[in-house]
This record gives structure tokens, sequence and C-alpha cells, in this order.
């Protein structure tokens, strides 16, 4: 992601990616916005849900990435669920093309922020879990939040 120093403002999240995929690795892109897209991500209005992206003539582009129309928006408003171009460099460009060519490679969308007036998109090359990776992670999950729950009664009863 970007350094911790700058002012981000996370504006949407993939919540399920975590919990669909295994991470791979993750790239940050830049997105060509038309308009009044810009105007409806300041204000919160997008959603990542069911979103990705695939490399098309050797360029990316992220689908199914809803952008609510700007409320104060004309008759030039735009397309909510059109293809929008990501902005990466060709080095990188090639790295997810060597990626998405494996069998059970994907790019997915984890967040998208603003960064100094410009929006941005972590996008991760992922693989696929099945079912019974998710029920495991899952009780990973619960067990280790118990285990913080008997941790921190313990300490309040004054047992350490």
């Amino acid at each position: 992601m970007a350094k911790k120093d700058e002012d981000i403002e996370i504006v949407a999240r993939n919540k399920k990616a975590k919990h669909d995929f295994y991470i791979e690795e993750v790239y940050e892109a830049g997105i060509k916005l038309q308009g009044t897209e810009i105007k409806s991500i300041r204000n919160h209005r997008v959603n990542l849900k069911d979103s990705f992206a695939l490399v098309e003539g050797g360029e990316v582009y992220l689908h199914n990435m809803h952008i609510s129309p700007y409320k104060e928006g004309n008759r030039f408003n735009h397309e909510p669920e059109r293809k929008r171009k990501l902005l990466l460099h060709k080095s990188q460009i090639r790295k997810l093309i060597g990626y998405t060519t494996q069998k059970g490679y994907t790019l997915v969308p984890l967040t998208i922020y603003l960064r100094k007036n410009l929006c941005k998109v972590e996008l991760a090359v992922a693989k696929g879990k099945q079912k019974h990776d998710k029920r495991r992670d899952i009780a990973k999950e619960t067990a280790k939040r118990e285990m913080e729950k008997a941790f921190n009664r313990r300490r309040k009863e004054g047992d350490f």
C-alpha cells in the first residue's frame, strides 16, 4: 500500500476477498475515471463486491465495480458498472499476465482509497480457497478470539 506518513482516506474495502482467496501479491494502481465518478467516490458511493480485474490487450481493466451516479450530476453522469482501466507500469502488467495465465489465479481489488486527491486501487493477485480451507480459517479465528478472551479475563482477575 502507501507509506504511513501520507494522508490516506479509505473509501471502500472488499471484505470478502481475504475470506474467499489466498492473497499472493498486492499492487497499487490508479484508475482512469470519467467526470462525476470521482465526486461519487469522495462521497463513499462505491461497492467492490463481486468486482475483479482482467488483462485485455496488454491493459488491465476493472469489472463489476459499482460507482453510484452522482446525485447533483446532469445528463453527463457516468454509467455505474462500466469497465474501468487501471493504470500500471508495463513491467507490472507483464507480471500480472504471468500470474493470470496460471490456473487458479485471479486479480481482485482489495481497497479503494484517496491519496493526495488521487483515487487508487489496491489490486491483489489471489488464488481461490476451497470450502474446507474457509472452514479451517474460521476455526482458527474463533480459537484465537477465545484465547484472547480467556487471557484478558485472567488478567482482569489478577492472576498475572
